[in-house]
């Protein structure tokens, strides 16, 4: 088989869902499924369509089209914030869009009336984390001139916390969320449908038991793929967190120094990390770079550890066994991880329903001394 690549096992995917779909809806939350790490791949959009969510989410508005081509039937919502440059794209591929600028909303609105289509809004609020938002005291304001362009539904408002500097889910900016779409259903007359309160770091909040007010839905991916809440990088309880594994082939594999020897200078990618002095180690040499994956976060299995990496290579310490050149290792990845490597045209992608991913593949250990 080609390395490198991704096995992606879809019935664990589907699993993940179901159980998440099914544990919020007990708790009147719907689930939104988020494509964007898996660049919209039909596979698994439609696993988590048949998992019970109730509409697919992605960032790019390439990727919906993407789908849209593979025939995946579901509601499409963009949840970055349109590009002016796309509009026209947007309001013929997604059905809904995020949005928190008047100048990108007039335009969705001339393109959806272009077409004579109605286009739906959810107006994103900020709640403190500091990335997209309107500010909430200018709600109000902006709310009147989204209902006054034509062509346009506003189904909700929503919210985006944790992505850029970590403020997480709690009573106090929940029930802001809440507070605004009842401002919004008392001064406009007008009903909204959904309240998105957030991604993956909601789901502790909301399955803690608390007050989950307005709030009835969230847009889920790393939790659905890899098992876990990102807040605290915690396994979420019943969930499979080995549902995809990176693969990639030895390509060098050599009895080296474990210290560098000559001048010290930056690195490629930086200053040059700090390295101890273990005497000569089994150092193997894998088919896999920065290009194609973030190695910070990947997770070797046991007994190999990553001690570098450039462009090209990634370089690890076997302990006291060498790996034989063409072994496989299979790694897991972190969110970080899974987005780049699943972007890189050097990383092939095989989704499989029926077997289980080598997720920890058992290394050709050649027994040999480091005396040799």
């Amino acid at each position: 088989m080609t390395a490198p690549r991704l096995e992606i096992n879809l019935r664990k995917i589907r699993h993940n869902a179901c159980v998440l779909v099914n544990s919020l809806k007990r708790r009147g939350i719907s689930v939104s499924g988020v494509t964007k790490a898996t660049q919209g791949r039909a596979d698994i959009a439609e696993e988590l369509l048949a998992a019970g969510v109730t509409g697919l989410a992605d960032s790019r508005i390439e990727n919906i089209q993407a789908m849209r081509g593979a025939a995946v039937n579901a509601n499409m919502m963009l949840i970055r914030s349109p590009m002016i440059s796309q509009a026209a794209l947007v309001v013929a591929n997604a059905d809904t869009s995020f949005n928190t600028e008047l100048d990108v909303i007039s335009e969705l609105s001339k393109a959806a009336h272009a077409i004579g289509r109605t286009h739906g809004i959810q107006l994103m609020v900020e709640l403190g984390d500091l990335r997209e938002g309107i500010m909430p005291g200018d709600v109000a304001a902006i709310v009147r001139r989204t209902l006054g362009f034509p062509n346009f539904a506003l189904i909700g408002i929503g919210a985006n916390l944790a992505c850029r500097c970590g403020v997480g889910p709690d009573a106090a900016n929940m029930g802001e969320l809440s507070a605004l779409a009842n401002m919004i259903e008392a001064t406009f007359g007008h009903a909204l449908t959904t309240v998105s309160g957030g991604g993956s770091s909601n789901i502790a909040w909301a399955l803690s038991g608390a007050d989950t007010g307005r709030v009835n839905n969230l847009r889920l991916g790393e939790s659905i793929l890899l098992g876990r809440e990102p807040l605290h990088n915690e396994t979420i309880e019943g969930l499979y967190t080995d549902s995809i594994a990176l693969v990639a082939e030895v390509i060098e594999s050599k009895i080296k120094p474990s210290q560098p020897w000559g001048p010290i200078a930056a690195t490629a990618f930086g200053a040059a990390r700090p390295v101890a002095d273990s005497g000569s180690i089994f150092q193997a040499i894998l088919a896999l770079g920065r290009v194609d994956t973030d190695p910070d976060g990947l997770t070797p299995p046991p007994g190999i550890e990553i001690i570098g990496s450039s462009s090209d290579h990634l370089v690890v310490s076997s302990g006291p066994n060498r790996l034989a050149v063409g072994t496989e290792v299979a790694f897991q990845l972190n969110y970080s991880a899974l987005i780049r490597t699943m972007a890189s045209q050097s990383v092939e992608v095989r989704g499989d329903q029926s077997t289980e991913p080598a997720l920890l593949l058992e290394p050709a250990f050649h027994a040999m001394s480091l005396a040799n």
